[in-house]
């Protein structure tokens, strides 16, 4: 079986990120494997250890410095990977559509995985988008999977601890959420490896995709702030108490 994770090359969330001319980010900075993703890799690797002959293709679009993501993917053990080199920003459709497209050019894929969702956009849309293009039912944010012969048996997990469990036709593709396992985080000994491992690099424009009749552009970036008021409780401990739960169940919704 042909297994294909797409990965995406996103800022670290430690660093300070500067807007540059209102609709981009100063790029001099960290960047990694989105954090989802390395779910989706470990998985992926643990389904090929269990299905001999199983390859695990990692496959990522970005810029050319997003080979490093890729050599990321491979040092967890992903034995080859695909670079879409693409210097302008893509929406999720043009995404999707060459995502679809590189890996058909490479294989037919038997199971893909992608992470729930990227860290620095968080649009939540591309493994829909590839699953349609495909025509092959998906499920996301998924904390369980068992692939039974030709079915792959999945818990999705919903808000507020409930989940779904759902019976799907392979090939699939799976949304990884971060309760489906623990990271598989390389060795010194991984990481020297990897660089033996082959990348196939495709130009974009290459792949010849039909420009879509809809899509999205970033008009503005915005920094996040978060304004707060402080608010001193008074009176005695029985009434600050329940003053703190009324804030906890009304107000933060977290009882």
């Amino acid at each position: 079986m042909q297994i294909y994770v797409c990965v995406k090359h996103v800022p670290d969330s430690a660093v300070n990120i500067t807007i540059v001319d209102k609709n981009s980010i100063d790029e001099n900075i960290t960047f990694l494997l989105n954090p989802y993703d390395e779910h989706a890799i470990t998985e992926a690797v643990q389904i090929k250890k269990n299905l001999p002959g199983s390859e695990v293709i990692a496959v990522c679009l970005g810029k050319t410095d997003a080979r490093n993501t890729l050599r990321s993917a491979l040092a967890m053990g992903a034995d080859r990977g695909i670079l879409i080199v693409s210097e302008n920003g893509c929406d999720s459709i043009e995404t999707a559509k060459a995502l679809k497209a590189a890996m058909e050019q490479d294989g037919s894929p038997g199971l893909i995985f992608t992470g729930r969702e990227s860290i620095d956009a968080e649009g939540m849309q591309t493994m829909f988008r590839i699953g349609a293009l495909f025509n092959f039912p998906v499920a996301t944010n998924v904390v369980k999977l068992d692939i039974e012969a030709d079915r792959a048996v999945v818990n999705s997990e919903l808000s507020g601890g409930t989940a779904n469990t759902y019976d799907m036709s392979l090939p699939c593709v799976i949304g990884a959420g971060r309760g489906l396992n623990t990271p598989d985080y390389p060795t010194f000994r991984d990481v020297v490896n990897s660089k033996k491992k082959p990348i196939k690099t495709i130009v974009f424009s290459e792949l010849n995709i039909e420009a879509s009749l809809t899509g999205a552009n970033i008009i503005e970036l915005e920094p996040l702030q978060q304004k707060r008021e402080p608010k001193e409780i008074t009176g005695d401990k029985a009434v600050i108490a329940k003053e703190i739960v009324k804030i906890l169940r009304d107000k933060a919704k977290v009882i």
